[in-house]
């Protein structure tokens, strides 16, 4: 799932990501103007090393 392009809604699906997280991660998005890399990530507050880990096989930019 690319994190530039996906809606609230498929984050939301992804492990360990609920509504809220994937609404920071759309904020996120908007105020640095995307991701340009998946380790930015570990930026949206409610992401940590364990979390990061467990999306970096199933996200991408």
């Amino acid at each position: 799932m690319n994190l530039n392009t996906a809606t609230a809604a498929e984050l939301d699906e992804l492990p360990g990501v609920g509504p809220a997280i994937a609404q920071r991660i759309l904020e996120w998005r908007e105020l640095n103007g995307g991701f340009g890399s998946v380790e930015d990530l570990d930026e949206v507050s409610g992401i940590g090393p364990a979390t990061l880990e467990r999306l970096r096989p199933l996200v991408t930019v």
